[in-house]
């Protein structure tokens, strides 16, 4: 018997991205830690202005050339122009009240170093800082179900899920208008499935990942294996902003990606914004570790 045989959905976990600092350059892993706010370190760090509010994308192409890296000990920053940075992961500067869509938090600062690193590539004041972990961030009770779900720095969820065949979907219609294809990257997501159609994530209520040979053996022993499974919920489409157009290799923007989705990803649930990807909670399984080519199952809901 395969990995939950009688769901209406089967496939794998295809690819997984983590985002250590929020709006910089994903990094994609093999495998990642799940915890409670989501992969261990996505979106542990932001950068901020002199007032403390988060810097993005949105206003800050260049961002998408920022590459971190996560060592053992310590933070690890790239990009153009720029000398390496390494960041003691064990250290920090002192404390700071950030803010990131008018949520004011605390946050620990990560210092001069690597707030005249940012100011130099962004080319104004700012600091880089890290989310305090002592500080309880919940997502949204209005799509969580009141389910208390924490998040560091994201927009507002742990997880964004979403599927190869949706970006598939995307690619066939920019080829068919004479544009060249884009990677996932540009959705920023973390979890990436494959062996489903097209935008089914929309439809998916609870996500099972399956454990692999090394978290409980044979995949068909479904009644021992359920102890190790991973449950994410999704709760809310993933409205999207100008962010897609950016291609992360250049941080160069125009129009494609963004003009090609209003065509045919206008959606009801958010008063016809666009949406791409589906945010999830954790309902099970952190501490476990995700894979990719790990099973998946869920079921369709049609409301």
């Amino acid at each position: 018997m395969t990995f939950r045989s009688h769901h209406d959905l089967s496939g794998t976990i295809a690819r997984l991205f983590v985002h250590p600092i929020k709006s910089c350059a994903a990094v994609e892993v093999r495998e990642a830690l799940l915890t409670g706010t989501g992969l261990e370190w996505d979106r542990a760090f932001m950068v901020v202005d002199a007032q403390g509010v988060f810097l993005t994308q949105r206003e800050h192409a260049r961002m998408a050339l920022v590459r971190p890296r996560i060592g053992a000990h310590a933070l690890t920053l790239d990009a153009p122009g720029m000398p390496s940075l390494a960041l003691s992961l064990g250290e920090v500067a002192g404390t700071a009240t950030v803010s990131v869509w008018g949520d004011a938090m605390p946050a620990q600062d990560m210092g001069a170093p690597a707030a005249h690193w940012f100011s130099e590539f962004l080319g104004q004041p700012c600091r880089l800082v890290r989310f305090d972990p002592t500080h309880r961030r919940l997502s949204s009770p209005r799509w969580t179900a009141g389910i208390d779900a924490l998040n560091q720095f994201s927009d507002g969820f742990p997880l964004l899920v979403t599927s190869q065949a949706s970006m598939d979907g995307l690619n066939e219609r920019l080829r068919a208008q004479a544009r060249a294809p884009v990677g996932v990257e540009r959705f920023r997501p973390n979890v990436v499935i494959d062996g489903v159609d097209d935008h089914d994530e929309d439809r998916i209520d609870t996500l099972y990942i399956g454990g692999d040979q090394g978290e409980g053996g044979d995949q068909g022993g479904e009644e021992d294996g359920a102890a190790n499974e991973v449950h994410l919920q999704l709760v809310k489409p993933c409205a999207r902003c100008p962010i897609p157009d950016i291609d992360p290799a250049t941080a160069e923007s125009t129009p494609a990606v963004g003009d090609t989705l209003r065509r045919y990803r206008q959606d009801r649930r958010l008063d016809g914004a666009i949406t791409f990807g589906m945010n999830a909670i954790v309902l099970q399984g952190a501490g476990r570790v995700l894979r990719v080519g790990q099973p998946i199952a869920a079921d369709l809901r049609f409301d």
